[in-house]
């Protein structure tokens, strides 16, 4: 299949291409390159190949063309990718490491302390070890460690090194769909819902979905900005990034309409080296008809059957099937902002062939916990932290959880006789503490379940708090601060109710893009 067209269209665009030189392993990044110059010029080294960048005064026959590196990178592909997520390698973000022989690559994030690699080398089988042996060294010259995610068991057979489970992968044989439908009351039923709420599913010429100004295209974006809107967590890198616009023409795409409207999304990535799909982007509006996911769903497996497709993934549930006790833990820790149990369902619930495991390798001794921190920072795109802050100010709800548990020792203090000089009188201290209580209790319950009725009550609540207690504060708990400890304690006493009521009320209702 031609893909200079679309490659052409890439030349346009700011990207980075950063591939290894074995001298120093500098990365030379070249920009956006106007219509007048060569999309890029490659020059071969010992290890591989790096973008030449344009030099003024030059003239392109003083350097030797060679195709951009992502052209490299999707020929490589068609021949071995494997893996179900090979494709996505084809995303902004991506560096390359170049075998020396010119036929494997391995794509990976760089963090700063290790080069994460997406799945496994692009290689033949019998070349997995070896090239991923010659990433290890490349990235040890410019101590870096490494570690590859999502390897499934046929890599660890012909390259064995350390790993990590971290979840499982549902696998179909399309040409079985239909038994799978007959043999599943619910999925039949979610079925049958769309099609009485008039949700149809037709598949997506490349001609709307690579024209930016097509309406298809445009609504699918504002589908994408709404279920964006909807997620618990701030958008993330590496092999979970939404484009699903991004090479169109090797792709398939179907979309959930009702009444014209697109209520629903699916972008299917190859999986060459298997000839099978990966339904990768499913995407549904919040207000989406029942049956719509399930929809799509079916019409893709249709879809691949008709095709002579053999294998067909939904991709990783993370977190699920046998993993380590520590790894279960931060699966029940991790609820609020990712339902890991819910996804594993919704997968299962289209009843596949086989559940594949799904490690994070790594060739260094006793790497696991320095793998898995390795693999979140490429995901964050950064910095756990500034990732973490960006989600709490993306859901208020989760800081309201975090003052519902501060507030049980906070309550505790208060009742306590040693408390009570920083009130007038003993009754008005413990009607604090039972006003503290009930506050206590009604986030708890909000915490469970949210109401927006709730927490408008709980929010005037806290608001009143803050008030009666910055007078208290102003009339009697200020004359007998004695140090800068108690001057903190009753700022802190007015503060949090008052950021309390803010994000009760922030978090009422949540807006998302109009259609």
């Amino acid at each position: 299949m031609c893909c200079n067209s679309r490659l052409a269209r890439a030349c346009g665009r700011r990207e980075d291409l950063a591939l290894i030189t074995p001298a120093h392993a500098s990365r030379v990044r070249e920009r956006g390159a106007g219509p007048d110059r060569r999309c890029s010029r490659l020059r071969s080294t010992g290890w591989g190949t790096y973008p030449l960048p344009h030099v003024e005064g030059r003239s392109p026959e003083q350097a030797p063309a060679g195709p951009e590196p992502r052209e490299q990178v999707l020929a490589l592909l068609r021949r071995y990718g494997w893996n179900a997520t090979s494709f996505q390698v084809l995303q902004p973000g991506f560096q390359y490491w170049f075998d020396p022989a010119g036929d494997a690559c391995v794509a990976y994030v760089d963090t700063g302390g290790a080069w994460v690699a997406a799945g496994v080398p692009i290689a033949a089988p019998e070349r997995l070890a070896s090239v991923a042996e010659g990433f290890r060294v490349a990235a040890r010259a410019v101590d870096r460690r490494v570690c590859f995610f999502a390897t499934e068991p046929r890599f660890m057979e012909l390259a064995p090194m350390a790993s990590l489970p971290i979840g499982e992968q549902p696998v179909w044989d399309p040409v079985h769909w239909d038994d799978v439908v007959r043999g599943s009351r619910s999925l039949r039923e979610q079925l049958r819902r769309a099609r009485a709420r008039g949700v149809k599913v037709r598949e997506v010429p490349v001609t709307e979905l690579g024209d930016p100004l097509h309406p298809t295209r445009r609504a699918v974006e504002l589908l994408k900005a709404r279920w964006l809107a909807s997620r618990r967590m701030a958008p993330m890198g590496f092999l979970v990034q939404l484009r699903p616009h991004a090479f169109a023409s090797e792709r398939y795409a179907f979309v959930a309409e009702v009444e014209g409207e697109v209520v629903g999304f699916l972008s299917v990535s190859p999986v060459y080296a298997r000839e099978g799909w990966f339904l990768q982007d499913l995407l549904r509006d919040p207000e989406a008809p029942n049956g719509t996911a399930e929809a799509l769903v079916d019409a893709a497996m249709r879809a691949a059957a008709a095709t002579g497709r053999r294998y067909v993934t939904l991709g990783l549930a993370p977190l699920a099937g046998p993993v380590r006790p520590w790894l279960r833990l931060a699966r029940a820790c991790g609820r609020p902002l990712f339902d890991f149990e819910g996804l594993r369902t919704f997968k299962g619930k289209f009843r596949p062939d086989a559940w594949v495991p799904i490690h994070l390798s790594y060739p260094e001794p006793r790497g696991g916990l320095a793998a898995v921190y390795d693999a979140l920072r490429a995901f964050a795109q950064g910095g756990l932290l500034r990732f973490g802050i960006a989600t709490l100010l993306r859901r208020p709800r989760l800081l309201v959880h975090a003052l519902a548990v501060l507030l049980v020792p906070w309550t505790a203090l208060l009742a306590l006789p040693s408390t009570a000089r920083w009130f007038p009188s003993v009754q008005v201290q413990w009607a604090w503490v039972v006003f503290d209580v009930g506050l206590t209790v009604g986030l708890f319950s909000l915490v469970r379940r949210w109401r927006d009725a709730l927490a408008t009550v709980l929010g005037g609540l806290t608001a009143a708090d803050a008030c009666l207690t910055f007078v208290q504060a102003v009339t009697y708990n200020v004359p007998l601060a004695r140090s800068p400890l108690d001057g903190a304690l009753i700022a802190l006493a007015v503060l949090a109710p008052a950021t309390a009521s803010g994000l009760l009320f922030s978090s009422r209702d949540l807006r998302l893009p109009g259609r």
